[in-house]
């Protein structure tokens, strides 16, 4: 199956591929890496829709590029992006295990004492391109909570499935997930 999901995010038309996920499941990727005007655009409409904070939290990989360009529109110098595993500089290192629709395997996310000093005591906003299961996102809320930030709000691009009806999330679209033929589930 070669087929792709039309869709407009934040005034921009974007044809997203379908991927297989399961049996008659398929989801559409978004993929911000090297689109910079969606990067740029969508950083902008979330930050008009951002509660005020001190930091920005994304999990390491796909919302660094728009976690980065909301930081820099926002005027800060700093945002952190959990891990996906304890690198070699790291220290004292806080972490905990996340399930993402998208990984095959579960996954550990994990910061050390630079970005523990960063959270801390801190309003923290958490970023992400696309929220689906929330795996991630809780993986993230238990990082904050065990170095005590205090999380202000949780934010994504796009919402994908059941996360589409969460009413603790911010999001600029709906995405749908998707039957083999291309129809919505």
């Amino acid at each position: 199956m070669n087929k792709a999901y039309s869709m407009e995010i934040a005034g921009l038309k974007r044809d997203l591929p379908l991927c297989k996920i399961g049996d008659d499941l398929y989801i559409a990727a978004f993929i911000m890496f090297g689109d910079v005007e969606i990067t740029k655009v969508c950083a902008e409409e979330l930050l008009k829709k951002a509660p005020e904070f001190d930091i920005l939290i994304t999990a390491e990989s796909k919302g660094i590029p728009l976690v980065y360009e909301m930081a820099r529109q926002a005027g800060h110098n700093d945002y952190v992006v959990a891990r996906k595993e304890p690198k070699l500089y790291m220290q004292n290192v806080v972490s905990t295990d996340s399930n993402s629709i998208t990984t095959a395997h579960e996954q550990r996310l994990c910061v050390g004492q630079k970005e523990i000093d960063l959270l801390k005591g801190k309003r923290v906003l958490i970023v992400d391109d696309v929220i689906s299961t929330g795996g991630s996102l809780a993986a993230i809320e238990s990082l904050i909570t065990q170095v005590g930030g205090n999380i202000v709000g949780k934010m994504a691009v796009l919402a994908e499935g059941d996360a589409i009806g969460r009413e603790d999330i911010t999001y600029l679209a709906p995405l749908p997930l998707f039957h083999e033929d291309g129809t919505e589930v």
